[in-house]
């Protein structure tokens, strides 16, 4: 059957949590670095269908082919780590601990970095012919994007932050579910369908994805964006990486961990108390 169960995609999750553990540094950083990659040339693609039809809903929908195509390629985005490495942990998985969760992640968060910033670069120039013009009106919504996203937040102090924060959770719910979908399905076509409607969500939403964020941030302070790394690291990236490690962990990975797999003790029949009586008036 294309579906799979929860308790078997539960255990799946596990198994590849386990598996990201022990992966050498080689293929774990060659893996997160085209994760990087491929998102951000996604979130390039995205933006440019919106500038150019008017419409963000067709950049949402569009946006999840390159989540597809990373994760068919069995490479690793930090958002997807997040949720499914500390369950190997917690399911106590031999040889697991506490610093190869924290090596994967670091190792993830610099490949995915390195990637996208890559393509930042690139597109950057193609945005200006090799920075010898202004931006053309992809480069300058960018740029725009950049600013919104970071000083925009620091104007409203700590309810921005909040905000801030609140995003980064629901994006990596979305995200995670994502992640989790395309195990619920053996079929290309199943694993596709289930990962398409989360992230176009996340997209539409404009809840904050770190590594997206490592694209369109670094790209818009190339194309003249008025803001600074600073402001990135404090007023972006930072806050988003907590808020999708919670959301991914939290609202994905542990629920289903504790509910298909560590299930709690099953009511017996005499557990269930008769309802009681009402007296007749």
């Amino acid at each position: 059957m294309a579906y799979v169960v929860p308790n078997e995609f539960v255990t799946k999750m596990i198994d590849a949590g386990e598996a990201k553990v022990f992966m050498s540094t080689r293929d774990t950083l060659i893996r997160a670095f085209m994760a990087g990659a491929i998102l951000a040339l996604a979130a390039a693609f995205a933006v440019t269908i919106t500038v150019q039809t008017g419409e963000p809903l067709a950049g949402a929908i569009l946006f999840p082919v390159g989540f597809c195509l990373l994760y068919l390629m069995g490479f690793d985005l930090l958002t997807g780590v997040f949720t499914l490495v500390p369950l190997a942990l917690i399911d106590k998985r031999p040889g697991v601990t506490w610093a190869g969760v924290m090596r994967n992640w670091w190792l993830v968060f610099v490949g995915n970095f390195a990637g996208a910033l890559l393509v930042a670069l690139m597109m950057a120039i193609t945005f200006t012919y090799g920075f010898s013009e202004a931006p053309n009106a992809v480069g300058q919504k960018i740029g725009t994007i950049g600013e919104g996203r970071t000083v925009g937040y620091a104007a409203y102090g700590a309810a921005g932050m909040l905000t801030l924060f609140i995003r980064g959770v629901l994006c990596n719910w979305m995200v995670s579910t994502g992640v989790v979908a395309a195990m619920m399905s053996t079929s290309v076509s199943g694993k596709v369908i289930g990962m398409w409607m989360p992230i176009m969500l996340f997209f539409y939403m404009g809840f904050e994805h770190s590594i997206v964020n490592m694209f369109l941030f670094p790209s818009g302070l190339m194309l003249g964006g008025n803001f600074s790394i600073m402001d990135y690291l404090l007023w972006n990236e930072i806050p988003t990486v907590v808020g999708n490690l919670v959301g991914g962990l939290t609202f994905v990975g542990l629920t289903l961990y504790s509910t298909h797999h560590r299930t709690g003790p099953k009511r017996e029949p005499g557990d269930m108390a008769a309802p009681a009586r009402v007296p007749a008036e």
